[in-house]
C-alpha cells in the first residue's frame, strides 16, 4: 500500500468512526485553488464530508460527499495537493509529498492504533447540518407508542416521522388557540370523521397531562371496526374521558356545544360536512385539514378560468384552492374569524392545509350578510348555474 492509500485509508477510517473533525488539502501542485477543508456532517439522517474549496477572490466553493463519493473525491484531492492534514478526536496526522515527489505520513501509525480501538468510547465529531426543533411531544408519550408512532423506547420510527412532525404541528396551533377555550372546567372537544384518531389521543394528551384540564374527547366515525379500535387503544391508555361512536355527523344533535372540533384529512366533502356540522353544533373553534377535493373538479365553468382548466393536472390544483377558498368564506359568512394556514412541511404531507376558524361574537350582522353576499358571488362566478345546488350537493 502506498503513502496516499495508507493516509486515504486513514481518512475513512475517521469517517466510520466519526472522529473527523477536520481535513485540510493545502500546497497545491497547480491550479487557482489554494485550499480545500473538510469536515464531517449529518444532514437528514446521512453523514457526509462537507468540502469547502478556497478560491481566489476570497470566495468560496461547497461541495456535500456521500459515502460511496469519497474514496474516488479524496483520492483525487490527495493526488492534486502536496500536502493534507487530518485532525481528528483521537489526534492528527499529516500527508506530505517533497518536490522530489517523495511520500511521508506522520502520526499516522499511532491514529491508526487508536482508531482500532473500541469505538463505543470515541467522542463523535459529527456536526449536523439540521435545524433542532423542539417539538411539544417527544416520543416517550404512552399514545405514540400505543398508535405505533415511536418504539418502546421513545425512538420514533422512520417511517412515522413525518407523522410525528405531523401531530407536533397540530398541538402548536391548538396552544395558539387555547386562549379561546374555557378557562376553567370541562374542555368539550369532538373530533369529527376521526379515523384511528391520532389527533384525538394527542389532544388528549396535552391537554390533560401538559395544560393540567379537564377533557370529555368525542371521536365519531361511520366504520365501526376503527371506532372499537379506537375505544381499545383509549381504554388501555387510561383515557376515561375520550368517548368514540358510530355515528353519521350530518345528524349529529347535542344540547351542550363543544368548545373545539377537529379533523384530520376528511376525504373531499366529508370535509364540508365536517365544517357545517360544526358550525350547527356551536363550535367555538374549528380546526379542519382537508384531504382530497375531488368534487369540483370539471365543474369550474368560469371562462375567464379557462386558460387553466384546460390542463387536467393544474386544474386539480386550482379546484384545491378553490375548495378551500370557498369553504373560508362559507364559514365567515357563518360568524367566524377564519385563516387558512400551511399545518406542516410539504415534504411530509401534501395535504398540509389547515382552516382555522374561531366564533366571532362581535361580528354584526351587516358583517356576516356581506360575508354572504360575497359567497355568493364567488359562488356564482366559480360554477355558473350550478352555484345554486353547490351546498345541497355537498352536504346531502
Amino acid at each position: 500500500m502506498s503513502k496516499k492509500e495508507d493516509f486515504l485509508s486513514l481518512v475513512l477510517s475517521a469517517v466510520e468512526k466519526e472522529t473527523l473533525t477536520k481535513l485540510v488539502f493545502s500546497r497545491p501542485v497547480e491550479g487557482e485553488i489554494a485550499k480545500v477543508t473538510a469536515r464531517l456532517v449529518a444532514h437528514r439522517r446521512k453523514r457526509l464530508l462537507a468540502l469547502e474549496y478556497s478560491l481566489p477572490g476570497n470566495t468560496v466553493f461547497h461541495k456535500n460527499l456521500h459515502k460511496e463519493e469519497m474514496s474516488c473525491e479524496l483520492s483525487g484531492l490527495l493526488s492534486a495537493y502536496r500536502q493534507a492534514n487530518l485532525i481528528t478526536t483521537l489526534g492528527s496526522a499529516e500527508y506530505k509529498v517533497s518536490k522530489s515527489g517523495a511520500e511521508v505520513v506522520l502520526g499516522g501509525d499511532a491514529l491508526k492504533r487508536k482508531l482500532c480501538g473500541n469505538a463505543s468510547g470515541f467522542e463523535s465529531a459529527l456536526q449536523s447540518l439540521d435545524k433542532k426543533k423542539n417539538y411539544i411531544l417527544t416520543g416517550e408519550e404512552p399514545f405514540l407508542k400505543k398508535l405505533g408512532i415511536s418504539s418502546s423506547d421513545g425512538r420514533i420510527h422512520d417511517k412515522r416521522q413525518g407523522k410525528f412532525r405531523q401531530i407536533n404541528r397540530f398541538l402548536e396551533h391548538i396552544e395558539d388557540i387555547y386562549h379561546r377555550l374555557p378557562e376553567t372546567g370541562e374542555i368539550r372537544i369532538f373530533d369529527l370523521c376521526c379515523g384511528k384518531s391520532y389527533l384525538s389521543f394527542a389532544v388528549y394528551y396535552y391537554l390533560t397531562e401538559v395544560k393540567g384540564r379537564r377533557v370529555y374527547m368525542l371521536g365519531a366515525d361511520l366504520k365501526r371496526d376503527v371506532i372499537s379500535w379506537c375505544e381499545g387503544v383509549a381504554r388501555e391508555l387510561g383515557y376515561s374521558g375520550m368517548r368514540f361512536v358510530v355515528e353519521d355527523i350530518s345528524k349529529m344533535v347535542y344540547d351542550t356545544p363543544p368548545n373545539m372540533v377537529i379533523s384530520l384529512h376528511a376525504c373531499d366533502v366529508a370535509t364540508d360536512i365536517v365544517l357545517d356540522t360544526a358550525v350547527r353544533l356551536g363550535a367555538s373553534v374549528i380546526l379542519s385539514t382537508p384531504c382530497c377535493h375531488r368534487y369540483i373538479n370539471g365543474k369550474i365553468t368560469a371562462g375567464e378560468l379557462g386558460f387553466i382548466t384546460r390542463f387536467p393536472h393544474i386544474a386539480g390544483k386550482l379546484g384545491e384552492a378553490v375548495t378551500d377558498a370557498l369553504r373560508a368564506m362559507r364559514l365567515k359568512a357563518r360568524g367566524y374569524s377564519v385563516s387558512v394556514l400551511e399545518l406542516t412541511d410539504p415534504e411530509n404531507t401534501p395535504k398540509n392545509t389547515l382552516i382555522r376558524a374561531t366564533k366571532n361574537e362581535k361580528m354584526s350582522q351587516a358583517a356576516r350578510d356581506n360575508a354572504e353576499a360575497e359567497y355568493k358571488a364567488a359562488l356564482r362566478f366559480i360554477l355558473g348555474e350550478g352555484a345554486d345546488s353547490y351546498l345541497e350537493d355537498i352536504l346531502k
